[in-house]
């Protein structure tokens, strides 16, 4: 595959019905990595027809997998991209010029970008989803991934650059898969915050679900975002409360197993 001096990192799994658009979208880069963690459809097919260095690797959370991807990338600069996301028209011509093939090179170490999500075909304005804006992009050794098992980001070292153009993200429209997935969210979150020696009761994830769907539908404006918008604050609280429910349950095992190791030094 050959083209600017462009690598595009990509995390997969069971993508099929998503990563073709995603590569199209970048198709202009001249490297794109597709790590992939056993992916049983299409998807490694599907990346490896279109030119992809694909590498198939066990899960090793989603920093720590990103990371993985990024560390193959070969040229000087690196763009971080899910399969959900696009690179429309106007932000690849803003990519090119600041990686020097349009002539205009970047001197910024990074740059970050509004994120435009969509989500069951609507634009979602509120709720904080817009412009949610992520730093991508960047100088290869001058970004690396957070360690963070979910809700990782790019930490890029030196100056981070505000660019107007938006990254486009398709966001899970399907509830059943999104209730899946909140499952497993929730339970990666309420472990990173049992290492970190939080402590929560179930009650508090209650007010804590309830905080969350006032905050996003009333406070956040998120009634204007239609029926989407009510269903994103209502599966956001039924995240909240599940991921602080879920810590709650790992503080009594850990306490239970303190008990018992009292009872038997007595």
């Amino acid at each position: 595959m050959s083209g600017p001096e462009i690598s595009v990192a990509i995390i997969t799994k069971n993508e099929e019905d998503k990563i073709l658009s995603c590569l199209e979208s970048v198709k202009f880069a001249g490297q794109i990595v597709v790590v992939d963690s056993g992916s049983a459809d299409d998807t490694v097919r599907i990346a490896r027809d279109f030119g992809c260095d694909v590498f198939v690797e066990d899960w090793k959370g989603f920093g720590a997998q990103k990371q993985s991807a990024i560390d193959k990338c070969r040229n000087p600069w690196v763009l971080v991209l899910d399969a959900d996301e696009r690179i429309p028209s106007a932000t690849e011509s803003k990519i090119i010029g600041i990686s020097g093939s349009g002539g205009l090179r970047g001197t910024a170490a990074g740059y970050s970008f509004p994120r435009k999500n969509f989500f069951q075909g609507r634009w979602i304005r509120h709720m904080g989803w817009w412009p949610d804006r992520v730093a991508r992009f960047f100088q290869k050794g001058r970004g690396r991934m957070s360690d963070n098992a979910v809700h990782e980001s790019v930490i890029i070292d030196g100056p981070v650059e505000i660019l107007d153009c938006p990254i486009e993200h398709f966001t899970e429209s399907d509830l059943g898969k999104i209730l899946l997935k909140i499952n497993q969210y929730s339970t990666l979150g309420a472990e990173q915050e049992f290492s970190k020696g939080r402590k929560c009761s179930v009650w508090e994830a209650a007010i804590r679900a309830e905080l969350a769907f006032f905050q996003n539908y009333v406070v956040r404006l998120g009634f204007l975002d239609g029926r989407q918008g009510f269903t994103l604050s209502m599966t956001d609280a039924i995240n909240k409360f599940s991921k602080y429910a879920k810590l709650s349950a790992l503080n009594m095992e850990a306490k239970k197993r303190n008990d018992r190791s009292d009872n038997s030094h007595n």
